[in-house]
């Protein structure tokens, strides 16, 4: 009987198992929601500065504003800001962020370029500090739904390098989010700002959702409206100057930006992993429950022919 109470005993143990990654699962879920609201709050002020900037832009020249944020410089450092996540359970979520900033790095040695890191993250953070990489600063133990203020702390860092001159531009490596079970780590230029990247365009905000049960994500168009600034308006102060405000504003948003795509990113990741593991439970339960019975079963055919062999040497 001893083989029959190990199979019993962890039946038992895969179900706990089982509890544990379903109630992770839901977790994950209600922050997705969570993380899609706060892209619903902050979207107004994103419109918003997106047409004031794109009205000054029709009123400006971006390329004759002598601003630090637009000044292009030859490139010898490059500040790569990765950002990553503090926890694990979440697939290949940190691996896939962390190797697309290790191979850009890479990338930029190549071309006779230095590179400084910027890390978002406990696991990012782990990972380039073990191979002694070059970290100008980090940031862990963030909100799993990013906050303004976050984005903030780390602007302000970027900001301080590239104007310092220590880096010449500043580059993204995070995870677009694309689906529940898809996302993307991509890289993207933050500083010097591309003037021709300051207009308005559609974009899409995620939604989850349930259906039959059932965990989904719907993408919707948004379609932010480009209105110039009429030409009789008149400004207190010299435009230039407005713009010069509204930039670290604009580079504040897309970092926010970025870090709702990550969270997202990784929250979906870990639903999708605990989803899996609880399938994988699932199912070694009743691989396990068989061989159980089968067990059982033996045992109690034995017992019988015990029984039955007995009787007979008793005739």
């Amino acid at each position: 009987m001893p083989n029959l109470k190990f199979v019993r005993d962890r039946i038992k143990s895969v179900k706990n198992t089982r509890k544990i990654t379903e109630a992770m699962r839901l977790v994950a879920a209600a922050k997705v929601r969570r993380a899609q609201e706060q892209v619903t709050a902050t979207r107004p002020f994103a419109d918003r500065l997106a047409q004031v900037l794109y009205g000054l832009q029709s009123r400006l020249k971006f390329e004759e504003a002598d601003l630090p944020l637009l000044k292009q410089r030859p490139v010898k450092n490059v500040g790569l800001l990765v950002i990553s996540g503090d926890r694990g359970l979440c697939g290949g979520y940190n691996t896939n962020v962390i190797r697309r900033g290790e191979s850009r790095a890479k990338e930029l040695t190549a071309e006779g370029v230095g590179y400084k890191y910027v890390l978002v993250g406990r696991k990012a953070d782990q990972y380039f500090r073990r191979r002694n990489q070059p970290i100008d600063a980090n940031f862990t133990g963030l909100e799993q739904i990013p906050t303004a203020k976050e984005a903030n702390q780390i602007a302000d860092e970027l900001l301080s390098l590239f104007l310092s001159e220590t880096v010449d531009r500043v580059e993204l490596v995070y995870t677009r989010f694309v689906s529940l079970v898809s996302s993307r780590p991509v890289v993207q230029t933050l500083l010097p700002l591309d003037p021709q990247g300051l207009e308005a365009s559609d974009d899409e905000i995620f939604r989850l959702t349930t259906r039959r049960g059932e965990f989904r994500v719907e993408r919707e168009r948004v379609e932010t409206p480009q209105q110039s600034l009429p030409r009789d308006m008149i400004f207190e102060q010299d435009p230039v100057q407005i713009l010069n405000a509204l930039l670290p504003l604009y580079l504040n948003n897309q970092i926010l930006r970025a870090l709702q795509e990550a969270a997202a990113s990784e929250l979906a990741a870990r639903m999708t992993a605990m989803n899996s593991a609880s399938e994988n439970a699932s199912e070694m339960v009743k691989s396990l429950t068989l061989d159980y019975n089968k067990a059982r079963q033996a045992a109690i055919t034995q017992e019988i022919l015990e029984v039955v062999g007995g009787a007979e040497a008793l005739g």
